[in-house]
């Protein structure tokens, strides 16, 4: 099964990536132009849209639709993670960070175009963002849910995957509460997502993939909430079964992550 990085909803999501901002940055995967492409396609986006990015963090999942030319407001809730953003998106003038959340997001009735999330819906309470997106969304806008899930396939994913078993802090609830929410059977939607959309959805995938030596191995990791951080009594030892995990499986001094981006788009009903 894949497997998402995330959150749930009984601790506390607001804060949990506060002291992991610089390793979030460093290691985490990007958003490729071709989601843009891809909507464009099948939704008619033009760079006239004006988007918002809920859950929008340090704006990787603000950055292809901002290349494109749209008007992007970031929300979020998380200000260390807010101020990542703001300063790595300072370059392009149509971004615009806001402190909000899901189900509050500030912004004013029927006003965007858009509405974007990048590993970041298994963070709300569904039904009161659900009716927040319809009180901002224009008549016929659009909603885009997009993560990135892991391929366990590999004998490198399911080696890192068996790591993050041993020793993640909350491991098993995050994880029970991700594949909730993205059990796909092949390229099927979700019940939750149907749900949640309470109308059509699409889903497209794309895949990607991030290559790391030791160093950038060590910061992905690090980035995932529930892992030990330094001071932990279990940071030592897993840094240590990393390291093992990384001299077996690295071809040229590297190891490969490869992921499924899934992009589910539809309007609510």
């Amino acid at each position: 099964m894949d497997q998402i990085d995330g959150m749930t909803g009984n601790l506390d999501a607001t804060n949990r990536f506060s002291g992991r901002v610089e390793e979030y940055i460093r290691s985490r995967p990007r958003y490729p132009d071709s989601v843009v492409e891809l909507l464009a396609r099948e939704t008619g986006l033009t760079p006239d849209a004006l988007i918002a990015d809920v859950g929008s963090g340090t704006g990787f999942s603000a950055e292809p639709f901002l290349r494109n030319g749209n008007r992007v407001i970031g929300i979020e809730p998380n200000g260390p993670m807010r101020q990542a953003g703001d300063d790595m998106l300072r370059d392009y003038p149509h971004f615009h960070g806001l402190a909000g959340t899901a189900e509050a997001m500030t912004l004013p009735t029927a006003s965007v175009d858009y509405i974007v999330c990048g590993q970041a819906m298994h963070w709300f309470e569904p039904e009161r963002a659900g009716r927040e997106f319809r009180r901002v969304l224009k008549p016929a806008g659009w909603v885009v849910l997009m993560w990135h899930t892991r391929r366990l396939g590999s004998p490198f994913m399911a080696a890192y995957e068996a790591l993050l078993e041993r020793f993640g802090t909350d491991y098993a609830e995050v994880s029970r509460r991700g594949s909730g929410l993205l059990h796909r059977l092949g390229d099927d939607v979700p019940p939750q997502i149907l749900a949640f959309y309470g109308g059509p959805v699409r889903l497209r995938l794309l895949p990607t993939e991030q290559r790391f030596d030791f160093p950038g191995l060590r910061s992905r990791v690090l980035s995932a909430s529930y892992m030990p951080a330094e001071g932990h009594p279990s940071h030592g030892p897993m840094l240590q079964r990393l390291w093992l995990l990384f001299d077996e499986h690295q071809q040229g001094g590297e190891v490969v992550f490869e992921y499924d981006l899934e992009v589910y788009f539809g309007r609510l009903a």
